[in-house]
């Protein structure tokens, strides 16, 4: 079977592409590989939370980890029921997400604010509205200490990426996210045209499958999650994420913004980036790294 005729994995799709090569010619066109863009409209109990645009895909978890980071939930038990609107070949089907709260809660939607409530937020939005480090230290407990995580660890952290991102082989078109547990194993990982997307997606997996709960719920957390490695640049809303997640380190491919590195200061998180090749560079909480 040809690449042209091989079905597709969830998450990309085929265009049509012209290549102009190094010998100064257009080539005649063929089918590419490209990643999938859709929106999803997010509501609960009928109303509109938030649109957001993602790969389709691992929806549930998606949703879940947004409304954990946003504070509209602390934990898996917080949700009653999530499930796609309409039916199977309906136009649109696949792209709005119902949720409803489990008996007894009621969801705050003015949490998320008027900048995002009902409005699009794009793949790189993440956190609009947000405007300060002290804004969000408000709302958010800092990550306690933890155990040392192993720098050889650290060190191999997006060497795991790189083998779970199968749509980025074909495509070089989305980001990627993991959680790995102390040891270096992966617990979760995802990939999304969003880098806030695919970091949803693995806090929402955590949720539903790692025992993951926010300061604020009722029982402790039992997740094992210790690291968060990204594939793009670490910004304001990736430590945001992590924060809420209680994931004491994160590691990225790329550089981190400066506001990134401020909040990883006040929040006691270790950010680590250019991990890579054996190498990374410490710019908070190093004491969180040992030797070995």
């Amino acid at each position: 079977m040809s690449e042209d005729t091989r079905p597709l994995p969830p998450g990309v799709t085929r265009r049509p592409v012209v290549r102009y090569t190094r010998e100064g010619h257009l080539a005649p066109s063929e089918p590419d590989t490209v990643a999938i863009e859709e929106p999803l409209d997010i509501r609960i109990s009928g109303d509109t939370l938030a649109i957001t645009m993602r790969t389709p895909g691992a929806d549930r978890f998606l949703v879940t980890g947004f409304l954990f980071a946003e504070g509209l939930i602390h934990s898996a038990e917080d949700l009653g029921a999530l499930a796609h609107c309409g039916r199977p070949g309906e136009e649109g089907y696949g792209n709005i997400v119902e949720v409803t709260p489990a008996p007894g809660l009621v969801i705050d939607l003015e949490k998320v604010g008027a900048t995002k409530r009902g409005t699009l937020t794009t793949a790189s939005c993440g956190v609009c509205g947000r405007r300060s480090v002290d804004d969000l230290m408000a709302s958010c407990t800092p990550v306690p200490p933890g155990p040392a995580l192993a720098a050889s660890v650290l060190a191999r952290a997006t060497e795991h990426l790189r083998t779970l991102q199968p749509n980025f082989a074909r495509t070089g078109g989305v980001h990627a996210a993991a959680a790995l547990d102390e040891r270096g194993e992966v617990l979760a990982a995802f990939e999304d045209v969003g880098r806030h997307n695919a970091v949803d997606k693995v806090v929402g997996a955590l949720l539903l499958q790692h025992g993951l709960r926010s300061a604020r719920a009722s029982r402790p957390s039992t997740s094992r999650a210790t690291v968060l490695v990204v594939s793009g640049r670490v910004s304001f809303e990736i430590i945001q994420k992590a924060t809420v997640a209680r994931v004491p380190v994160v590691a990225s491919v790329s550089a981190a913004s400066a506001l990134a590195i401020d909040l990883a200061e006040r929040a006691g998180l270790t950010l680590a980036t250019f991990v890579r090749d054996g190498r990374f560079n410490l710019y908070t909480h190093p004491e969180r790294v040992r030797e070995g």
